[in-house]
């Protein structure tokens, strides 16, 4: 069965992108077959996988309006078993464009469900906020994975987001789970961060990945080249814990792994 997961954190600057993508490729990189789905306007999980404004001729936003269907939008990577749907700054429009409409709440998830049982898993990364693409995202997923700095202000964040999860299970999907919450940029150097982490820990419990991903150059690098981290370095400190992310994350959402190996890839 098709496992549907929103990166979410209305707070940016979290990793929430760079986790979606490299999540993603990683868990494509097992044998998965992945579907990732750009939701936010800005378009980074795009152009993160290869696909620049330039280069996209269909994106979400056309299947949300009904011009294409979704499958129309889907698009190659350079891993094999994983696959894009890529987005650009018109999916701005759609949130002005669905208030008024029945059900705005489900436009995605109604677009998702001829296409989503190709895939093991689809991805999507939400935008940075609380509006009307997010709770579409959460109305269509059947879990959340949450990105977040050991910081703080990022503390207030995540009580909004996990309010928020729970109107949308009160009022439109009651089965919403969290996956789990990771820890990005993370430097257990820092006693702020380990009480941060301490903090949340004690709130989620085991809802919190035992993976943390620490500040890494090469993964900060990557999208530049329009690659998964893996793709770019695939020695680094960011892929090996994308990877490991990637197998507590199998294994909490109850599917048989398969051995690490490096991935395929093809010209998208």
């Amino acid at each position: 069965m098709t496992r549907i997961v929103a990166v979410a954190n209305q707070k940016g600057g979290v990793g929430k992108t760079t986790t979606a993508i490299n999540l993603a490729a990683s868990v494509a990189s097992r044998g998965y077959r992945v579907l990732l789905v750009d939701f936010d306007p800005q378009g980074n999980a795009s152009s993160g996988v290869g696909y620049t404004r330039d280069r996209i001729e269909l994106s979400v936003y056309d299947a949300l309006t009904g011009e294409v269907t979704l499958e129309d939008v889907v698009r190659p990577t350079e891993i094999t078993t994983l696959f894009v749907t890529p987005s650009t700054t018109d999916l701005v429009g759609a949130e002005i464009e669905l208030i008024g409409a029945e059900h705005r709440e489900r436009f995605l998830a109604d677009a998702l469900a001829p296409v989503a049982s190709a895939y093991d898993y689809v991805v999507i990364d939400c935008p940075p906020s609380l509006g009307l693409l997010t709770l579409n995202a959460l109305v269509a997923a059947h879990s959340v994975v949450i990105p977040m700095q050991a910081e703080y202000f990022a503390l207030e964040g995540l009580s909004a987001l996990t309010a928020t999860i729970e109107k949308v299970r009160a009022a439109y999907n009651p089965g919403l789970a969290i996956d789990g919450v990771v820890f990005t940029m993370y430097d257990a150097r820092l006693s702020v961060a380990v009480q941060v982490r301490n903090e949340v820990a004690r709130y989620f419990g085991d809802k919190v990945f035992a993976e943390m991903v620490p500040r890494n150059v090469r993964l900060s690098e990557a999208p530049s080249h329009g690659k998964p981290v893996l793709l770019y370095d695939l020695r680094c400190p960011g892929t090996r814990s994308y990877l490991a992310l990637a197998d507590e994350f199998l294994d909490r959402t109850l599917m048989s792994r398969v051995p690490a190996a490096r991935p395929e890839v093809s010209s998208p």
